[in-house]
């Protein structure tokens, strides 16, 4: 390939730059009227082959939390929960606690940010990936094989949240009160999946998991050729829990099985994810699962939130792994230990991937 390359002249590296340069994003390439992708954005074939393979629409598991704190019916939501992190990796909750209007106008304030004229957003375009407030496309597109067509507003609210003026102004108040609202909506889910393990119900904020947030506002602008591209590549999420919130637009899939499966967004509702990190403090009871978002072929940006929770011990000598409590002489650690410095090294030295993390620390019997 990189001969074929070099004889027909094409330079990917340079066309990477010049489009990473430019700062439009590929909103301002869709907004541009372009019929057809630039070749950094072209798949190859091995990555294309099941993108129209999905099966019909099915609904991962949706829970209802109304009854979460309810003596007599806790007890059948954690098995609810349990065993669709067991099971699916996925599922979406309702009646979760946030009111309809906060999600539409969380929605409305990102897609409002992406739709502001070029020389607006890009003064928020660079690529600072580990702190603060970034406004790029592609996080990973110097490290990706092929680029894909989203852009991204992310900022880390937590530990340290950023200052609040650098929060772009027609996102700011949203991004914020959101922070608030997901984060409740992770504790409790946290609960949950912690009292499912056998553990007790603050484990998880014991152990900092809801204190490193990474909010993450996804565009996904119509794409002139759906059928070359993703919107996001095949991965799995290395933080300990997702909360999204996608607006009305489908594209999610997720692997189940041998088979990828639409996620079809139940209204007011928000979809929840296991994580890398949770799959190996499980001990492999809770499953990380690969999921992907298609191109998007309709006429309206398909817009995405994600709050990211991650652990918040970054000393260089903090050890993690299966959690002792788990383990037992039937159950043996599957997984060995790893630092913080090992883990964000391993993501930030590649493209999003699959379970690579998870994969080098396995313990091989």
């Amino acid at each position: 390939m990189a001969a074929m390359d070099a004889a027909s002249g094409y330079d990917r590296m340079k066309e990477l730059k010049e489009f990473d340069e430019s700062k439009i994003g590929v909103k301002g390439l869709s907004d541009s009227g372009i019929t057809s992708i630039p070749r950094i954005f072209v798949h190859p074939p091995e990555t294309l082959s099941d993108i129209k393979s999905s099966s019909a629409y099915t609904n991962i598991p949706v829970i209802d939390l109304s009854d979460a704190n309810s003596t007599m019916h806790r007890h059948k939501i954690v098995e609810q929960v349990k065993e669709a992190a067991t099971t699916w990796g996925f599922f979406q909750v309702i009646n979760h606690g946030v009111p309809v209007s906060a999600l539409d106008e969380t929605i409305n304030a990102i897609k409002a940010f992406h739709e502001q004229p070029h020389e607006v957003k890009s003064k928020y375009y660079k690529r600072d990936e580990g702190q603060g407030v970034m406004y790029a496309s592609n996080n990973d597109l110097y490290r990706a094989n092929a680029a894909a067509w989203h852009d991204s507003l992310q900022a880390w609210m937590g530990p340290t949240p950023p200052k609040v003026e650098d929060i772009p102004e027609v996102c700011r108040n949203e991004v914020v009160a959101w922070d608030k609202r997901a984060t409740e909506v992770g504790e409790t889910v946290m609960e949950l999946l912690s009292e499912g393990l056998g553990l007790e119900t603050g484990k998880f904020k014991k152990l900092t998991f809801t204190d490193a947030r990474l909010f993450v506002g996804h565009c996904y602008p119509y794409c002139p050729q759906p059928d070359l591209t993703v919107g996001i590549t095949s991965h799995t999420d290395p933080a300990v829990v997702t909360v999204l919130l996608p607006n009305h637009l489908p594209g999610l899939q997720v692997k189940h099985g041998d088979e990828w499966v639409n996620v079809n967004p139940v209204p007011g509702g928000l979809i929840i994810n296991v994580g890398d990190f949770l799959q190996i403090i499980s001990n492999g009871e809770y499953k990380s699962i690969q999921h992907r978002v298609l191109a998007n072929s309709y006429n309206e940006s398909r817009i995405s939130i994600g709050m990211f929770f991650n652990v918040n011990k970054l000393r260089e000598d903090d050890c993690h792994g299966p959690l002792p409590e788990l383990l037992s002489a039937e159950k043996p650690a599957i997984y060995r230990n790893f630092t913080m410095s090992e883990y964000l090294e391993n993501f930030y030295c590649k493209g999003l991937d699959s379970k690579s993390m998870i994969e080098k620390i396995k313990i091989q019997n």
